[in-house]
């Protein structure tokens, strides 16, 4: 499978996934959008009633008015007419029969007749009695027939107090102890029963006669304006509009309508930058890294913004936006992280109501970010990064509240405290960039720089078995950076590709020129032999570099210095010892590839010029310009150059800055005259003037 097929396929599932993810997570049920504080100003503009809806009552002062309506219910009973003659019946039967022994015949007739009083009033289960006095409700309402007759509790009896009523009715003639006999709580039972279906209905119909609103607003009325301090009767016209919107805005109603219209908003927005990578960074859509990356990076904060709306958690200002254009810019460019941030404040400001006033002040922190940050090599840039975004946020925020009719005694001062919170967020970007690194596959300026720290172990251990070739990588570095930095590539990447260009050559180091002390092995050997020894140290490079996990940017620079070049020297050498024979080409031919980045001829360019300077026997701007113009156009013209986007200007500009250098490296000394010896008088010697060099300063 090519790599163009590869990035296209990338492409294709990094922004399904995307598109799945965020609509899945992206709400759904209905909300209301405003946030309000009673007391606080009003934040968005001017609010003007859609539609009539009632200004509901609060949860209070509707419960207070049930309560007061329902003090006055009385429950609905019924009566159990049977029961009481049933009930006298069995008592008359069972003292006839002298159930109760020497109880007088006149207690018969005395206690018939409290037995009928008692019912007549009518007996209430003592359970119901405790509700009802618990309740505090004032009586009851016995049916009869089509009719309900109120009773209040003081007419009512229960069980106990009928039997207290009977035992006390009169003491003197019918003594307490002898009543006791009787056993009259067998005979005394509730007559009257509590009619559940029509209570309950009744009392539903007396809730429901309680309002829940307290008066109407009209469609077209205006609610309130910006800049307005919310007072107890706008709080609650707002809440009663927002009670409504999210009543009348179901979301079980058209779900997959607002489904598919999330997907396509989300689908068009990727698209777009899609797009905008096909215009003018093609380079991206064909590298499987890249768009793994900035889909990631475009998905993931509006997964936390949808995430925190969804839950109603924190508030969305304090997530850190800028981290967005801060790690594309370090990891691929600021036209790129400029797209990248207005592409994810879109999608994350979908599910805000207050989407306009977020987009200003993530894009503008976005913009500060990319203008801030070249390169992060020190945490001191993050720190004043940090506070510039947070600084530009807060102004932008201040600027749009003060625009919009809010006073500075009126500020939310919340807001300005999630921006600089949002601000000590965003140092995390430092520790992050290492995760981003592993994940993606990329190099930071900041591992660049720890890496071009000659004291670490592979550039310490080259100066000590290769001495010349680590002051040959320094100068080409040197070199390097110069130009990189002329024609507007990457400096630090390529200074620290140069000094790990040559690292293969410190497992044979004598058999290179820069390295030997008179005695040259190559000597004893076939032409064949020194050329595979010496295209061996770009493979050898390649097998340190992977024992030192060296980044995968770092190796390309091994694998290209040469490109498919031929090692010339043992080349010529062996044709003019067979002029009659075709020797094999493979055998003299270094592996390759040949550079594909800027930065990578560059390297090649500085790296076969500054070895070729060496050779010189008379250094001058002539010699030094010939030389140059020869190396570079030869690797042009062999074609070293075609996979790489670097253009003629950068070429000249190239050779003009190499030239420059090479001069002030080769610049010669003058020579000091000596003191004579003062022997004899003489004529004092003319007044000459010297000229120091700025480079040397002697």
């Amino acid at each position: 499978m090519s790599r163009k097929i590869e990035s296209h396929i990338t492409l294709a599932g990094s922004l399904l996934v995307v598109i799945a993810l965020l609509v899945y997570f992206m709400p759904r049920e209905s909300k209301f959008g405003y946030e309000y504080e009673q007391g606080r100003p009003w934040r968005y503009n001017s609010l003007i009633a859609p539609f009539d809806f009632p200004v509901y009552k609060s949860k209070q002062e509707v419960e207070a008015e049930r309560d007061s309506a329902l003090r006055d219910f009385m429950p609905f009973f019924s009566e159990n007419t049977a029961l009481p003659q049933r009930l006298i019946v069995s008592f008359r039967a069972d003292f006839l029969h002298g159930k109760f022994k020497d109880v007088p015949m006149s207690y018969l007739t005395h206690i018939e007749r409290l037995l009928a009083e008692v019912y007549a009033k009518g007996i209430v289960s003592a359970e119901q009695m405790s509700v009802m006095a618990q309740n505090r409700t004032p009586g009851l309402r016995l049916v009869e027939g089509t009719e309900a007759i109120s009773h209040t509790l003081g007419e009512l009896f229960s069980t106990r107090s009928a039997y207290e009523y009977i035992m006390h009715a009169d003491t003197v003639r019918f003594p307490r102890d002898m009543m006791a006999r009787c056993n009259l709580n067998e005979y005394l039972e509730p007559n009257l029963l509590i009619d559940s279906v029509k209570t309950r209905t009744a009392r539903e119909d007396v809730v429901q006669s309680v309002s829940p609103a307290s008066g109407m607003v009209q469609s077209g009325q205006r609610i309130i304006d910006r800049g307005e301090i919310v007072s107890p009767q706008q709080f609650q016209i707002l809440q009663s509009f927002e009670h409504e919107s999210v009543r009348r805005n179901d979301s079980s109603q058209g779900y997959w309508l607002i489904l598919l219209g999330q997907a396509l908003f989300i689908a068009s927005v990727l698209a777009a930058f899609a797009f905008y990578l096909r215009l003018f960074r093609r380079d991206y859509l064909e590298s499987p890294h890249s768009i793994m990356l900035l889909c990631s990076l475009i998905a993931i904060f509006p997964l936390i913004t949808y995430l925190m709306v969804a839950q109603g958690v924190f508030n969305v200002y304090l997530v850190p936006y800028a981290m967005v254009p801060i790690f594309i810019r370090i990891f691929l460019d600021s036209r790129t992280a400029f797209m990248a941030t207005v592409c994810t404040v879109v999608l994350s400001s979908l599910v805000l109501h207050t989407n306009y006033q977020f987009a200003v002040v993530q894009i503008v922190a976005g913009m500060t970010a990319i203008s801030a940050l070249k390169d992060l090599t020190e945490r001191s840039q993050l720190v004043r990064v940090v506070f510039e975004v947070a600084a530009a946020s807060a102004v932008v925020m201040l600027g749009y509240d003060l625009s919009q009719g809010i006073d500075l005694e009126h500020l939310d001062p919340t807001l300005y405290v999630c921006i600089a919170v949002n601000g000590m967020l965003l140092l995390f970007a430092y520790p992050l960039m290492y995760l981003i690194e592993k994940l993606f596959g990329f190099t930071s300026s900041v591992t660049l720089v720890e890496l071009s720290n000659t004291n670490n172990t592979v550039l310490r251990r080259m100066s000590k078995v290769a001495q010349g070739t680590f002051a040959h990588s320094l100068q080409v570095a040197n070199l390097a950076a110069e130009v990189a930095d002329k024609i507007g590539a990457k400096p630090q990447l390529v200074r620290t590709g140069a000094l790990y260009h040559d690292i293969g050559k410190m497992l044979n180091p004598a058999f290179f020129t820069e390295n030997q002390t008179g005695v040259n092995p190559h000597d004893e050997l076939t032409e064949e032999r020194s050329a595979q020894i010496i295209i061996s140290h770009v493979t050898e490079g390649l097998r340190l570099a992977d024992k030192y996990h060296l980044p995968k940017v770092i190796r390309d620079f091994i694998s290209t210095h040469h490109g498919r070049s031929t090692t010339k020297y043992f080349y010529i050498q062996w044709k003019n010892k067979h002029p009659e024979q075709e020797p094999d080409e493979a055998v003299f031919t270094y592996p390759g590839p040949n550079p594909f980045t800027r930065e990578q001829a560059i390297l090649m360019m500085c790296d076969a010029v500054e070895a070729s300077s060496r050779s010189l026997k008379e250094v001058t701007e002539e010699s030094l310009k010939g030389l140059v113009d020869r190396i570079v156009d030869g690797q042009m013209q062999a074609g070293y150059f075609k996979e790489c986007p670097i253009t003629f200007r950068d070429l000249s500009q190239a050779k003009r800055v190499l030239v420059e250098s090479l001069k002030t490296i080769y610049h010669t000394r003058i020579a000091y005259p000596e003191l004579k010896p003062k022997t004899e008088e003489q004529p004092a010697a003319p007044r000459r003037t010297y000229f120091f060099s700025r480079r040397t300063g002697q």
